[in-house]
């Protein structure tokens, strides 16, 4: 396995960047796997946990079912929602993506991001993640990542 250095997210960048990741993610949802692999791509912003995007060729797309509404963020543009449905349970508007990214964004067009806190379980090489808060946001937290992050009542200088 390999050793991800510590990082504090109070120096991830603003406006966000881009990574390959190098960890083994795992998703599942009842007891469906929504992915199990590497190849992502990971989105860095200040005060962010990373947010995890999942290639379209390996994620189990039958499990997605597009459903109405959009959000909209400066950086990325436009996000369309999907519902998760595994054989025991439908979560409404768990999944989005970028189906026309702005251009600084391009490489993750069509790819897959979650709340992993909406799933019944999410890890990196293993471990545990444990969803941002404020449920707003789709970041991951693991023990190679450092807070304080947006969306903790406990930081309302984040919020």
């Amino acid at each position: 396995m390999q050793l991800i250095p510590l990082q504090h997210v109070r120096d991830y960048p603003r406006p966000p960047r881009i990574e390959e990741a190098t960890e083994h993610v795992l998703v599942k949802i009842g007891n469906d796997v929504l992915f199990d692999g590497t190849g992502c791509l990971k989105v860095l912003e200040t005060f962010h946990p990373p947010t995890y995007y999942l290639p379209p060729d390996q994620t189990k797309r039958q499990l997605l079912r597009p459903t109405s509404g959009h959000s909209f963020c400066e950086w990325k543009g436009v996000a369309s929602y999907f519902d998760v449905c595994s054989q025991s349970r439908t979560v409404p508007r768990a999944v989005w993506c970028y189906h026309q990214p702005s251009p600084p964004f391009a490489a993750i067009r069509g790819w897959f991001a979650l709340y992993p806190g909406l799933m019944d379980g999410c890890w990196l090489n293993d471990e545990a993640v444990i969803p941002q808060p404020g449920g707003f946001y789709g970041g991951w937290i693991s023990s190679a990542v450092i807070g304080p992050f947006k969306g903790d009542p406990n930081h309302p200088e984040l919020i």
